[in-house]
């Protein structure tokens, strides 16, 4: 249970970052411009901290 609590904080800590650093209080039209939103914050934050991002699909 351990590695999975620190898996979860690293990804509270990513969405913290991005909802106070890259969405800051923006209003979105609808569901797919907070997606493009998310996804532009995640890209900006990885080429600043020169690590590498994936993007998984699901049906």
């Amino acid at each position: 249970m351990g590695s999975i609590v620190l898996q979860m904080n690293r990804i509270e800590d990513e969405w913290l970052h991005l909802k106070r650093d890259e969405l800051n209080s923006q209003v979105f039209a609808d569901e797919y411009d907070l997606v493009i939103a998310i996804t532009d914050g995640l890209e900006n934050s990885a080429m600043r901290g020169q690590y590498a991002i994936e993007r998984f699909w699901f049906n």
